[in-house]
């Protein structure tokens, strides 16, 4: 979606993301400030991970982020399947997963808990208890695609 002009701050950032998600029938939840700009959570009326979306703040524009919410993501990405397989892997099993990723590639981080997409969980990173960045897990096979776009973490903030 086109946007309107730079993008500043957070709460505009969420605004931006509002009016992507409000053709969805969707609103937005948690919205992450990164170097390279704005991440956001879109989640479904009864308040479900939908899809993640970037907001770019020299131009405002809104896109589908790249990566597993446009690849994994069984209801609203690329590829929506008409009836989408239950998950086969558990919250918790894809912070194990991701823990396990982290240690091998990327040593001295952690997953935070997991949060659910339709087709895939996406976690934040950390190092100590400091947000660092964030890893999709693919809830059908376990894989792990890490974030590599964002940037170095600025802030978060929770939308009421």
């Amino acid at each position: 979606m086109p946007g309107t002009g730079p993008v500043r701050t957070m709460p505009e950032a969420a605004a931006a993301a509002q009016r992507f998600a409000a053709a969805q029938g969707l609103h937005v939840g948690e919205v992450m400030q990164f170097s390279n700009g704005y991440y956001v959570e879109l989640l479904d009326p009864s308040g479900h991970g939908a899809t993640e979306v970037l907001v770019d703040p020299q131009s405002g524009d809104v896109r589908v982020e790249e990566g597993p919410a446009m690849m994994w993501n069984t209801r609203y990405g690329m590829m929506p399947a008409n009836q989408p397989a239950p998950a086969a892997i558990a919250p918790e099993q894809a912070q194990r997963i991701a823990d396990q990723w982290l240690r091998g590639n990327q040593p001295g981080l952690h997953a935070a808990d997991a949060t659910a997409f339709p087709g895939y969980y996406t976690l934040h990173t950390q190092h100590d208890d400091r947000i660092v960045g964030m890893l999709s897990v693919n809830g059908q096979n376990g894989a792990v695609w890490y974030h590599t776009w964002h940037g170095q973490f600025i802030a978060m903030q929770e939308q009421p």
